[in-house]
């Protein structure tokens, strides 16, 4: 507005005529800024106007209240093209949270009439918990291209300010753009991409992937090691053992350094130890020769060493064997021969062993609960699957991975998992490694029905975190309610991914939300940096490994300042 106003030499008069009617007048320089001069006005209608001569002329405060009235309606009518032009729906509230001023492009919006809502509160038009022009104005926040609901059928992009005076918030500016429309082509691009997975899911079932990693989620560095191991292996038919705790997803390990090597037409035939009574094991890794024994096939039966002839046997846990049958494990590892039970004729075992155990083989020799010669010719390459605890930048993969695959099982449409649930996956220990986060995710999947995860579908184990979390969004709730917003609603509305819960940062008797929503931030940042550095760079890589589209994760990474 200052450079709407004339200088005082515009404003100058030169009729001294003044001088006669006995007034006390100021006497000011020509230099004097208007702003300056009208506090002079106090205690005259006119100022004189002098520099080193004599007198110039006055200025009257006549002259100077029209001439500031035409600058106020320039300007008006500068700031009201400014605001049609923008395009978007433009919304000024004041002090009283009610309606000030209201677009053309918010008319057509939100089907509002400007007469109808300019001078009204805005509350009387949308539900309070939805209004972010109303928790800007109450808690000075900012938000830049943030997605909201502002009615249930209705969602916009929003920038939104405070409008500051004298160091106190007078108003609230908001601009919103309207995007229910992308909204709706999204969630029907979703469904379309959900029946192509399906699709590509039965086609994969038909046609083996070539890539014997592909079913291997995870990019951390120990993840990587394990791979590069397994390239190394690959090149001989040497025995593994594969070492790691339950859940790891060792037989996937194993099944990768078959398909490395092996064509795809090679027999991959896993038995676990664990599972097969005692009674019964050596028939099943033998084979027996008709009448063998009372109730066998009178055909006899081909056992698993057979079975795998020309590709691969994985003996999964194999602590569980019983010590009996070692000694004939050790003499098929030696000899490369066996004896169907029942049988006299020699068999030659054509297939290489893979062994894997989550025990401590040395341990159990040394209580001689297992062979020390069968565990040197089993270890003769080992490989060690590291357990969750030790990877868990790989969660995120993991998660998305097995989403899809359940989305698809139960056919549910996760839109949104929150930065808080992804918290508590980061900071739980996962005793039961890969297996439990995918029976976690299976569990979270079937009990999301709207479209958005929520901390409590998660299991009991993650009661203490959830119970944390709980007590600071109550805090957080009463905080904004003190401030004007109804206890019930959400601060944070939405569906772009920002929370309202959890602790760090600055506090007093409570933790401060956005110091959590930054910790987050920075994590989620790290992630996504170290993946896009595992993918070389490139970001149509980096989206689909994570999963989704590359719109969505330009969009993340330009909200994390990446």
């Amino acid at each position: 507005m200052k450079h709407l106003l004339p200088d005082l030499m515009t404003l100058l008069r030169t009729d001294m005529s003044i001088l006669d009617s006995g007034l006390s007048m100021t006497i000011i320089p020509s230099s004097t800024e208007l702003t300056e001069a009208l506090p002079l006005f106090n205690t005259s209608p006119y100022l004189l106007i002098q520099d080193d001569g004599p007198l110039l002329g006055y200025i009257a405060v006549s002259d100077v209240l029209q001439e500031m009235m035409h600058a106020h309606r320039l300007m008006e009518a500068y700031f009201e093209t400014t605001l049609e032009t923008a395009g978007s729906a433009l919304t000024l509230i004041n002090e009283e949270a009610k309606v000030t001023y209201w677009t053309s492009g918010a008319e057509h919006v939100f089907s509002i009439k400007k007469g109808d809502i300019i001078g009204k509160p805005a509350a009387d038009f949308f539900p309070p918990d939805r209004l972010q022009s109303l928790k800007t104005l109450y808690t000075g926040e900012s938000v830049y291209r943030k997605q909201h609901q502002p009615r249930p059928d209705l969602f916009a992009l929003i920038n939104a300010r405070p409008v500051q005076l004298d160091g106190r918030i007078v108003g609230a500016v908001a601009a919103e753009v309207d995007i229910t429309t992308e909204i709706r082509l999204h969630q029907e691009l979703l469904h379309m991409t959900s029946k192509v997975q399906h699709l590509e899911k039965a086609v994969a079932r038909l046609r083996p992937d070539s890539d014997p990693f592909a079913r291997i989620k995870g990019s951390s560095p120990v993840i990587n090691q394990c791979l590069e191991t397994i390239r190394k292996i690959s090149t001989t038919s040497a025995t593994v053992l594969i070492l790691g705790e339950s859940g790891t997803g060792k037989e996937l390990f194993a099944k990768a350094i078959h398909d490395l090597r092996e064509p795809q037409t090679a027999p991959f035939i896993a038995i676990n130890c664990g599972a097969i009574p005692g009674s019964l094991f050596e028939s099943e890794l033998f084979g027996y020769e008709k009448g063998a024994f009372s109730g066998a096939d009178p055909k006899g039966k081909k056992g698993k060493i057979e079975l795998a002839e020309g590709g691969t046997l994985f003996l999964d846990e194999i602590g569980e064997m019983p010590l009996e049958l070692q000694v004939k494990l050790l003499r098929v590892l030696q000899e490369k021969s066996y004896f169907p039970v029942g049988g006299t004729r020699i068999k030659q075992a054509g297939c290489r062993i893979i062994a894997a155990t989550n025990q401590n083989l040395l341990g159990m020799i040394a209580r001689n609960e297992f062979r020390e010669d069968l565990y040197y010719r089993l270890n003769v390459i080992n490989l060690v699957i590291p357990p969750l605890r030790m990877r868990k930048e790989d969660i995120y993969e993991l998660t998305q991975t097995f989403l899809q695959e359940f989305s698809l099982l139960y056919n549910r449409h996760i839109e949104l998992v929150p930065p808080e649930v992804f918290k508590l996956l980061f900071q739980y220990d996962w005793p039961g490694n890969v297996r439990e986060l995918r029976n976690v995710i299976e569990r979270i999947t079937i009990l999301t029905t709207d479209g958005e995860v929520k901390p409590e579908y998660l299991p009991d184990t993650f009661i203490p975190s959830m119970d944390q979390a709980q007590s600071i969004l109550h805090e957080t709730v009463q905080l904004h309610s003190q401030s004007g917003l109804e206890s019930g609603s959400s601060p944070f509305p939405g569906s772009t991914g920002t929370s309202v819960s959890t602790h760090g940062g600055e506090q007093e008797d409570s933790t401060s939300t956005l110091s959590y929503q930054e910790q987050v931030d920075a994590y989620e940042s790290e992630l996504l940096l170290q993946y896009l550095k595992a993918a070389g760079g490139n970001k149509r890589t980096l989206a689909r490994q994570l999963g989704i589209s590359r719109a969505t994760l330009y969009n993340r990474m330009k909200r994390l300042g990446l």
